[in-house]
């Protein structure tokens, strides 16, 4: 099986006819009806949407076989995936995240850094995660400055790494963190 994609999560039930309250993490948020069945993490089950309606911040939707507020109840939390082949293409300097995990890390000397680990977001912006071959995990802005190639067919990110971040003192020690992910473009200060 190819590697599975994230591309909603279950909430809490909605009403009494097994509705879920349903976050998706697809541009279109409609999209989740059109990659046909969706699976659980491990692959074993199935989710069919039946109906879908957009509400403030998700969308309400039931799946079938799913009928009563007890069956929908048993559903929260359940994350919800497709496997990536069915996932459209990505334009220039987009990516899944499942596309970078494991990728090879390296300096712009080339230079082994480690391994990507994960793709963050906790709403200022896009973070790359970096595990390097030794010491603490680095968490570093994922922007065209800090990470100025992606060669997936290749298996590598290529990290400039930053000489000072902005608001630290320069002899302060430093201490060091899913679904389509775009670099943010921005100019390198000097």
């Amino acid at each position: 099986m190819s590697a599975l994609v994230c591309v909603a999560r279950i909430g809490a039930a909605h009403g009494v006819r097994g509705a879920v309250k349903l976050w998706t993490f697809t541009e279109d948020p409609f999209a989740v009806r059109r990659y046909g069945p969706l699976l659980a993490k491990d692959g074993k089950r199935q989710f069919e949407v039946a109906t879908a309606r957009e509400a403030k911040d998700h969308l309400v939707a039931t799946f079938k076989g799913v009928t009563t507020r007890d069956e929908a109840e048993r559903l929260n939390g359940i994350e919800l995936y497709v496997p990536r082949e069915k996932l459209p293409a990505t334009d220039e300097d987009e990516y899944y995240h499942t596309d970078l995990i494991g990728l090879d890390a390296v300096t712009t000397d080339g230079d082994a850094l480690g391994r990507v680990l994960a793709i963050h977001n906790f709403g200022a912006g896009d973070i790359i995660e970096i595990a390097p071959l030794k010491g603490a995990t680095m968490l570093l802005p994922f922007s065209n400055a800090v990470v100025p190639e992606v060669d997936v067919a290749g298996g590598r990110v290529v990290i400039a790494l930053p000489q000072e971040i902005e608001g630290e003192e320069r002899d302060a020690s430093s201490a060091s963190r899913p679904g389509l992910v775009r670099k943010a473009h921005g100019s390198r200060d000097p």
